[in-house]
Order: structure tokens, then C-alpha cells, then sequence
């Protein structure tokens, strides 16, 4: 629910309102200026929290400390979110044993600490008609890092390269 698509107090242009108290006891359909004048005998503001309700809920409660409420439970929710990042690693279909050893072990290590990887074998020239060079290769790099991955996409042409995106296994 955004804040910002909340009204409150005197932006409510409704007849009348469902309305539940700073207790959250329910008050039944009041009238809008009855529950304004509740709301500012107590001190606090009135906020409608359902507006496509019918009649729109509105309650009776301190607008600051709910914002502020609402905003700490944004936060606490986006810091439990783990940012998913997709790593490249680019190669071509003449690649060494020595090289590709070592772009192994770089996959080996993006999927450790819990990246995506896209593996990605780019053709020049001639290169291209000969597809079958760079599907031997993605081959090649799932046998040596074999077991550390789940497979996402399968080695599949976009132009002038071919690629596939693997994803570590989720750890139980």
C-alpha cells in the first residue's frame, strides 16, 4: 500500500465512512464530518486505508508514526531481498584447454557466491558456419564445473553467439 494514495482528513470527499477506531474497534458507517470531528477530538487524523471499499474504511490513527510504520517495513523488507546479478563470461569457439580452465574456474567462483552466470561463445567470420565448434565447448565447461549448477537456458543461438545462463544450486 503506498502512502501516497492515502487520504487523509479533510482530503476524504466522501458522504460517509466505515469507520474503526485508534483501537481498531469497528464504529459501523458514520458520517465524514462526524468522523473528522472524532478524529480531531482525539488528536490524531483520519486515514483511509480501504478507498474502494463501499463505503471507503477509514480509521482514526496518528498519520506520522503510521507513515513511519509503513516506510520501516519497506526497508526491513527490501534488506531480506538477495540482488540477483548475472555475470558474462565470453569465449570463442578456438578457445585453449588452459583458457578455458581458467574461465571454469572464474564460473566455478561467480556461482559460489550465488550469481548467475551466463556463458557466452562469440563466432567471427567463417566461424559461423561451423556452430557445432562452440556447442562442444559449452559442453566442455558444464563437464568441468559438473554438479555446482542448475541449468537455466540451454546453449541456444542469438546472432553471432550462442549462450547459455546457469544458476547455482540452491543449498538446502
Amino acid at each position: 500500500m503506498a502512502d501516497k494514495d492515502l487520504r487523509i482528513n479533510e482530503q476524504i470527499r466522501v458522504r460517509e465512512v466505515r469507520l474503526i477506531s485508534d483501537d481498531g474497534e469497528q464504529q459501523g458507517i458514520v458520517p465524514t464530518l462526524e468522523a473528522l470531528r472524532m478524529a480531531k477530538e482525539q488528536g490524531l487524523d483520519l486515514v483511509e486505508v480501504a478507498p474502494n471499499a463501499n463505503p471507503p474504511v477509514c480509521k482514526i490513527l496518528n498519520y506520522g508514526k503510521f507513515k513511519f510504520e509503513n516506510e520501516k517495513k519497506v526497508r526491513d523488507s527490501k534488506k531480506k531481498q538477495k540482488l540477483l546479478k548475472i555475470k558474462e563470461i565470453r569465449m570463442q569457439p578456438k578457445i585453449d584447454d588452459h583458457d578455458l580452465d581458467f574461465k571454469s574456474k572464474h564460473i566455478r567462483e561467480f556461482l559460489a557466491e550465488g550469481n548467475k552466470v551466463k556463458v557466452t561463445v562469440r563466432f567471427r567470420g567463417r566461424e559461423l558456419a561451423h556452430t557445432e565448434l562452440g556447442l562442444d565447448v559449452l559442453k566442455d565447461v558444464l563437464q568441468r564445473i559438473e554438479g555446482e549448477y542448475v541449468m537455466d537456458k540451454p546453449p541456444s543461438m542469438e546472432g553471432r553467439f550462442m549462450s547459455m545462463v546457469l544458476s547455482p544450486k540452491s543449498k538446502k
